[in-house]
């Protein structure tokens, strides 16, 4: 996908330029709101017999033109304008389009890694775009997948977000950042926040593809995709003449005291591209809405460490979450250059590094009536990628278009505890060391019939440590790692295919494909002497054949969609072979008999748009999993229970279950209401139980998200409501009952998900090309509320201020 972002940075030099020659006639059309270029205006006069289109920088000669004419602008996602050739002259050569709130066709990526049109894709996807994050302004990556109302969010902790896609998060949901693949060996199965890695101010766009629809990505996307593009350096239309531009970024928010600056620079001419991209965000304490009851989830105390003695504070101001405070710097540079007319390539290195970042829902636990935990944090994250993508286009008898795409990946994680009263902090670090070489092809047979293959081959490394050190000697000893000691190898292979065939009589498309994958896992334990597992290696090996087939109907202004798939994923290392607690008085241990689960999904859509005016669509899916891995009670050695740290803990660990059964809706209506004001609202209900009759833990309650929006010349405007409903004791997953400290409680004591709802109101103003500033009031109410499933109280008011320049 083309770097959209840089066509705003450019766009003030090009103005210059194009303004500068007195005789030129090329212009710059461009969104009015944003001030990004648009590329694919059509241009037509009023006989149309005289007609343009706008390059990739929104950039077009309207020399063949009269100066009599009247010029028409046309695009599908633009209201349509009329003006005269004279007026272009006098508006200093740029026309700015006004947005249109319903839009007729949009394209994606992430179905087939190859750009298609949303018309012709069976499968459900929302797509978030440049201006949609622009606009909506979020502080991570996970509050952008939450700002369109598709995708629930949750958050055990400030610094982290972890998305539920129908019934699925975690290592259940395939994360991908410029088509690599971020799930590694040690994707956990509870709560996963490393969508944090992607820095948002450096996203150009993402898509989310929802359920296993798509038979491309193979093990791991149950719930579906997550596929995040990050900016990509822009080449200069100038020649060898050398184009520099840049933006920046400054926010400040107040419910987290939030201080973000972000910067980029962009240098190019017609062979090379430089990219260089950096982002730095420190966050305060988070502080909580002070109205709406809900007094469970205040923070009266708090323990704190003075000379190595620790002591139980009252908290000053309840609302405030007490050590919950962290900060991240995002780095991105990227390298391009045109090899020939038909080949190029990009060399891009990413770094992503975190403070501790403290886990607040362990922070508030309790234990004999007092604050278990002095310390727990998650120890400095660190996340490196390196990758060279390699571009062929040129028709060939094997495909017409081609990317290779080899990564590497550094990743450091860690996790430090430390009881209330205890001189020894456990420090548990591990290191993951990734490659990965994806290949991906496309051919088109004929005008109707086209072909898309591709392989991918993805290797982990895996060492893990754990030490003990006392906070007053700073003596250390040994004790258990997290994973086995003894290091452990990780496997990833498959191969895949999918045919798409667009009908010529009928206004239809079927898409249908199939894909191997292979998985294999080799763990070492050195010491089993800290919990006597019968065992000193784990060695699993999985295969499996996976599938789709899709069928869109196009019958005038009406879209209908059926899609049927399967979905497969192999227990990696988290799932098999990780000792820890999961909740007081359970721990987790290695279960070496673990095996695949596989997913058979069907789902139905409907589309109904009314011209350029409404749309409304519609979308039920069911699920079936087979074999599934959940947590359950376990024995080790005969026993149902052992020592973990210091207490007595029952033992559980991840077996497959019989199977569960998934099914939902979701409905999404875009209205206008008059020209400048429209109405949006996102719609999601999700229901989840296995095979004894538990709700499942990442299925969560009815959400969404309803808007009123209104836009006009360089002004936008949202007035929105978000909402969440209630989850009942009787409807919690068995694992979330273990957790009461996190949940309000009921008229008999059991403890319950409560019902919320924010208001909220957002704006944006561009006072020229350069200049932009948005300004938002968060939670306007101030209420006080926790997400279903998360550890920390959502942020009370927040005022969110930000400004943006480009050179």
């Amino acid at each position: 996908m083309l770097f959209r972002f840089i066509k705003i940075l450019a766009f003030g030099i090009l103005s210059i330029l194009v303004f500068s020659d007195a005789f030129s006639q090329t212009i710059l059309v461009y969104n009015q709101q944003t001030g990004e270029p648009i590329s694919d205006v059509f241009i037509y006069c009023s006989n149309k017999k005289t007609t343009a289109l706008t390059d990739q920088l929104g950039m077009v000669d309207l020399s063949d033109f009269k100066d009599t004419d009247i010029i028409h602008f046309q695009h599908t996602s633009y209201y349509t304008l009329d003006i005269s050739k004279q007026k272009i002259t006098k508006q200093k050569y740029r026309v700015g389009l006004v947005e249109n709130f319903v839009k007729l066709r949009e394209l994606v990526v992430s179905a087939s890694k190859w750009e298609e049109n949303t018309s012709e894709i069976p499968n459900k996807i929302e797509i978030i775009k440049r201006k949609d994050i622009i606009f909506s302004n979020p502080e991570t990556s996970a509050t952008m997948l939450e700002s369109g109302g598709e995708v629930f969010v949750q958050r055990s902790q400030m610094g982290g977000g972890s998305p539920m896609l129908r019934g699925f998060a975690a290592n259940k949901i395939l994360f991908l950042v410029d088509g690599v693949r971020m799930n590694n060996a040690i994707y956990r199965s509870g709560n996963l926040h490393n969508v944090l890695q992607a820095d948002v101010n450096s996203v150009e766009s993402a898509e989310v593809i929802f359920g296993p629809g798509t038979n491309i990505y193979g093990s791991d996307a149950l719930g579906g995709v997550i596929d995040i593009h990050m900016m990509t350096p822009e080449f200069s239309t100038e020649g060898k003449k050398w184009i520099t531009s840049g933006h920046g970024l400054a926010r400040l928010s107040t419910a987290n005291f939030e201080r973000t600056i972000h910067a980029d620079i962009n240098t190019s001419n017609e062979k090379w591209a430089f990219l260089a991209m950096i982002t730095y965000s420190a966050f305060d304490d988070l502080k909580m809405g002070n109205t709406g009851g809900n007094d469970y989830l205040k923070r009266p105390e708090y323990i704190g460490t003075v000379n190595g003695n620790d002591s139980i504070f009252k908290n000053d101001n309840p609302n405030e979450q007490k050590f919950s405070a962290y900060n991240q710097l995002s780095f991105i540079t990227k390298l391009s250059n045109k090899f020939s007319e038909s080949v190029s390539w990009t060399y891009s290195i990413y770094l992503t590094s975190t403070t501790d970042v403290p886990r607040y829902d362990r922070l508030i636990q309790y234990k004999n009536d007092q604050l278990r935990y002095a310390e727990w944090d998650y120890s400095p994250q660190q996340w490196v990628m390196n990758s060279l993508e390699l571009d062929f286009h040129q028709k060939t008898k094997a495909y017409d278009n081609a990317i290779l795409t080899l990564a590497y990946q550094n990743v450091k994680e860690g996790r430090n505890d430390r009881e209330y009263k205890n001189e020894w902090l456990r420090k548990r670090n591990e290191a993951v060391n990734i490659f990965s070489l994806n290949a991906d092809f496309d051919k088109k047979i004929n005008l109707t019939n086209s072909l898309f293959y591709g392989l991918e081959l993805v290797y982990n490394g895996v060492q893990s440590t754990g030490i003990k050190q006392n906070i007053i000697t700073n003596k250390e000893i040994a004790t258990a790692s997290r994973y086995p000691d003894g290091g452990s190898k990780y496997f990833q292979s498959g191969a895949y295919i999918s045919y798409k065939k667009n009908f010529k009589r009928l206004p239809a498309t079927f898409q249908a494909g199939t894909r191997y994958s292979y998985v294999s896992l080799n763990s070492k334990f050195d010491d089993t002497s800290f919990y006597h597992l019968p065992y000193k290696e784990i060695k699993l090996g999985n295969s499996a054949i996976t599938g789709s087939a899709g069928f869109v109907y196009r019958p005038g202004s009406w879209q209908l969609t059926l899609n049927i798939s399967s979905g497969f994923r192999a227990p990696n290392l988290d799932d098999v072979a990780k000792v820890f607690d999961s909740e007081p008085g359970n721990v987790v241990v290695p279960n070496e008999d673990l095996q695949p689960e596989y997913l058979y999904n069907g789902e139905i859509g409907v589309l109904k748009k009314f011209q350029n005016k409404a749309s409304i669509q519609i979308t039920a899916f069911y699920s079936y999993l087979d074999n599934a891995m959940v947590r359950r009670d376990f024995t080790l050695n005969g026993q149902d229970s052992i020592m973990y740290d210091g207490e007595m803990s029952k033992v559980q660990a991840v077996v497959n279950a019989g199977y569960a059964n998934i099914y939902g809706a979701s409905f999404l209506a875009n209205i206008q209401i008059v020209k400048h004001l429209g109405f949006k609202t996102a719609l999601t209900y999700i229901k989840g139980l296995d095979d004894e009759g538990y709700a499942l833990r990442h299925a969560p309650p009815l959400y969404g998200n309803s808007a009123l929006v209104f836009e006009k010349n360089r002004l936008k405007v949202e007035l929105s409501a978000s909402y969440n409903a209630k989850v009942n004791y009787e409807d919690l997953a068995p694992s979330e009952r273990d957790k009461p400290h996190l949940y309000a409680t009921d008229s008999v004591g059991n403890p319950y998900s409560p019902s919320w709802w924010t208001l909220n109101y957002r704006m944006a103003y561009s006072f020229n090309d350069k200049f932009m500033t948005n300004f938002a009031v968060e939670n306007i109410l101030d209420k006080r509320f926790m997400s279903y499933a998360s550890g920390i109280a959502a942020p009370g008011r927040n005022f969110i201020f930000s400004f943006r320049y480009s050179f």
